[in-house]
């Protein structure tokens, strides 16, 4: 039987367990992938709203429109990461979360930060990101390293 992770503890397993961490790494990109399109589904909404608050304010709402695609991106990781299923709605089809070493659930204020040092990292060393996977520990990233967090299989 597999070892499943419940509210950041790992039941009937370690987190060494090799069958946690099998296609994590595949899964990861993809649930990535899926994110990314979500998000961007969900600013044509957002966008429409920031139009009509930019003709109500004579022009100056429409200056949100800047920041429009990162605060969307993270109200969304916030509302799902940082929720009760700890795995945004792509990590969720692809059947992964992110799990603390500490075992402490994954808070909103947590996944925000793991999201902005996942961009500033891609920002910096954009192939470094994802080779680090193939070197550290439970195949996890720079930014999984610096805030003790792992992406592990739900089943």
């Amino acid at each position: 039987m597999a070892a499943r992770i419940l509210d950041g503890e790992i039941i009937n397993g370690t987190l060494d367990d090799p069958r946690l961490l099998r296609g994590v790494r595949t899964r990861r990109v993809v649930a990535f992938c899926i994110d990314y399109l979500l998000i961007a589904l969900l600013m044509v909404p957002v966008a429409i709203l920031v139009a009509f608050l930019g003709v109500l304010t004579l022009g100056l709402g429409w200056l949100l429109f800047g920041i429009l695609a990162p605060l969307t991106a993270l109200l969304y990781v916030a509302m799902t990461l940082g929720g009760r299923s700890q795995a945004t709605l792509g990590m969720q089809f692809m059947d992964i979360r992110l799990v603390r070493l500490d075992g402490a659930s994954v808070d909103p204020l947590l996944a925000i930060v793991h999201t902005v040092l996942f961009w500033a990292g891609n920002a910096v060393l954009t192939p470094l990101i994802l080779l680090a996977t193939l070197f550290l520990d439970h195949k996890r990233t720079v930014h999984d390293l610096l805030l003790g967090t792992a992406v592990l299989r739900n089943g």
